[in-house]
């Protein structure tokens, strides 16, 4: 599992930074949180494959989170065999997509399906075999989803086990792997013995918002909390007026949630450099990077 950085920029893009997007592959699938204004370049640079994108998991409507989904439609339509993509966001997401496909004169190809999601609290809004992601209201000046993306702990055998027992590859294999217990050459085999569990990793994505217990139950033992961070400790008035996070009230998030690691983006254009960021949030949570353009995080 990979997360990559395209764009760490808050609203206005920068000579260095574009402006919200994150994408995550994961074995088949290929997510994106959010896609601003020129993320389909960005994956250029990054050197990700447009069609690898399977789902898009958008925070809020604000432009600069959503604004590079029509380009990236259009052109992933081009390809020979079009993808199918999904996409989630907050309420008002049909009318928004509806909008952008209405706003240029192209041929849908994409095998495109919409979520409106709409949680009363913590709500699992997707679940396949390996994963699932859950989704909750934030704190901002419209309708702002955070995301948790949870791997399934998974069973691995225990090769010098099997050996030790005699036992050979084999469809029985499988079996153990799923945690059932098998009968093997007239001997019963527990699949505790043979195989151990990998504990699923945990991402969790927190855009535009005030501090919120959401945002603290969202990442709750995270192994990667990715926050958006729009200005320093000395800009509180500008955080409550604009509805956004400080460093310190990000870095207050990962420690009351037990988060292994906070990354930190959503940077206002002010800043020429996340210095002092940087300082306000390892104040308070030590394990803190700030995020750079095309950073690589791989799990």
């Amino acid at each position: 599992m990979q997360i990559v950085f395209l764009g760490t920029s808050c609203m206005v893009p920068t000579k260095e930074r574009n402006v919200s997007s994150v994408f995550l592959s994961h074995k088949n699938e290929g997510i994106l949180f959010d896609c601003g204004e020129g993320t389909q370049r960005q994956m250029n640079i990054a050197g990700i494959k447009r069609t690898k994108v399977t789902k898009i998991f958008i925070s809020h409507w604000h432009g600069d989170h959503v604004s590079g989904i029509i380009g990236l439609l259009q052109t992933m339509g081009n390809d020979e065999d079009p993808p199918k993509v999904e996409i989630f966001g907050p309420k008002g997401t049909m009318d928004h997509m509806k909008g952008l496909m209405n706003a240029c004169v192209f041929e849908a190809r994409v095998d495109l399906k919409v979520h409106e999601l709409d949680p009363k609290n913590i709500e699992r809004c997707i679940e396949t075999p390996e994963f699932y992601v859950e989704c909750g209201y934030l704190n901002h000046t419209t309708h702002c989803l955070g995301y948790s993306f949870i791997e399934k702990d998974r069973r691995r055998i225990k090769v010098d086990a099997l050996k030790k027992l005699g036992i050979r590859e084999g469809p029985h294999l499988k079996k153990l792997q799923s945690g059932k217990d098998i009968d093997y050459k007239a001997k019963k085999i527990k699949a505790d013995d043979v195989t151990y569990i990998v504990k699923g990793k945990k991402i969790t994505y927190i855009m535009d918002s005030r501090p919120c217990n959401m945002s603290v139950e969202l990442a709750k033992n995270a192994d990667v909390l990715i926050s958006e961070c729009a200005y320093a400790d000395d800009l509180q008035d500008k955080a409550r007026k604009y509805k956004h996070l400080t460093a310190g009230e990000a870095a207050m998030i990962a420690r009351n949630a037990d988060a292994k690691k906070l990354y930190l983006t959503h940077f206002s254009q002010r800043y020429k450099d996340t210095q002092q960021i940087c300082e306000d949030a390892t104040s308070t949570f030590p394990n803190t990077v700030c995020a750079e353009d095309f950073m690589k995080i791989t799990l």
